[in-house]
């Protein structure tokens, strides 16, 4: 059985993004894996202030939840980011969460996966996302692999993702993790 925590950095609840992640997290849970999703819109997470004091303490000091969090991601064997795209590239919320793993990211071993949405229908214009995210999750996370990644695009509306053939893919992708 594998430790997975899925990080869901939507802010809307069920949306595009949202969906992908509760599919593979509903497919990892039926494989018998023990499956945490986290909803980053539950956290007031501050952003990095650069102060550094986390390489002397090993933790940050800002006490917002993300100690835990991060505490979550050194436990997991499977690691999952869920982000919309509304300009450009990942959330906020998920940009933020990557800057506060500085403490902790030497520590991080997992497969990971990755997941993005967006009103673009051009699928290309969403590579650059995933590769924000690589930019943590290949070359921050020396001892990670990268197991899969899904960018969805002409989703815009809550729900706009239903029927489509990546809901499946993103459960399979649990399924097998």
């Amino acid at each position: 059985m594998k430790q997975i925590v899925v990080i869901s950095s939507s802010p809307r609840q069920n949306g595009n993004s949202e969906r992908l992640c509760l599919e593979f997290a509903r497919g990892a849970a039926e494989a018998g894996h023990q499956v945490e999703t986290v909803f980053l819109r539950d956290y007031h997470l501050g952003y990095c202030t650069a102060c550094y004091a986390c390489t002397d303490l090993g933790r940050c000091v800002q006490d917002d939840g993300m100690n835990e969090l991060a505490e979550k991601l050194k436990a997991a064997d499977v690691i999952v980011f869920g982000t919309p795209v509304y300009f450009y590239t990942m959330s906020g919320q998920l940009k933020v969460f990557i800057d506060r793993l500085v403490p902790s990211y030497t520590e991080i071993e997992a497969d990971i996966y990755m997941f993005c949405t967006a009103w673009d229908p051009d699928t290309a214009n969403l590579q650059l996302t995933l590769e924000s995210i690589r930019g943590c999750t290949r070359d921050c996370f020396e001892n990670c692999t990268e197991k899969g990644a899904l960018a969805v695009g002409d989703v815009n509306e809550v729900g706009d993702i239903a029927g489509r053939p990546e809901l499946e893919e993103a459960y399979r992708m649990g399924k097998n993790a």
